[in-house]
């Protein structure tokens, strides 16, 4: 793993995390996490097992440490561990075509699913959160998919054309 490719990894992360924290929250304060937006990004630039295991495990602990949800850190880790690991098998079982625009972003769209069903699933299953999973679904999965969509699809072209400019080495540019 080069040096210059764990810099862009951070940034999006960082990024993704600074887009986290000035999102007003919804619904009890609730928020979509921009950071799955970020790291779905990351995981299309580099596709390989250890950049998406690092990209993964960096975006759960930094979106378990910032969320607003009570006992949300343990379903972030877990959530964007397994989300991760689904979209890069995702992302390699399309190929070249994963990489296009609206490809990449039906991608993100039902990794953003993924992962807040696991996350729902984590928290009120395995800590015995009482909370109703139908509406909390309706409520802030379903609004997150819709606006984590419309973010990839802004942010995807603006990083893919960023990273061709500075000569990164990315899975789109081969």
């Amino acid at each position: 793993m080069k040096t210059k490719n764990l810099v862009l990894m951070a940034l999006l992360i960082g990024i993704g995390t600074a887009l986290y924290m000035v999102i007003p929250g919804f619904s009890g304060g609730m928020k979509p996490d921009f950071m799955l937006t970020m790291m779905f990004i990351g995981i299309l630039l580099f596709r390989d097992v250890k950049s998406v295991f690092v990209l993964s495990l960096a975006t759960g602990v930094l979106s378990g440490l910032f969320t607003t949800f009570p006992g949300g850190f343990i379903p972030n880790v877990i959530d964007k561990t397994v989300t991760g690991f689904v979209f890069f098998a995702a992302v390699l079982a399309l190929g070249k075509l994963a990489g296009r625009l609206p490809a990449a972003t039906v991608l993100a769209g039902l990794g953003t699913l993924l992962s807040g069903t696991v996350f729902l699933s984590v928290a009120i299953f395995a800590l015995g959160a009482d909370f109703p999973f139908t509406v909390l679904f309706v409520s802030v999965v379903l609004p997150a998919i819709l606006m984590n969509g419309v973010a990839f699809f802004i942010i995807y072209p603006i990083v893919l054309q960023l990273a061709k400019r500075s000569s990164f080495e990315t899975a789109p540019s081969h």
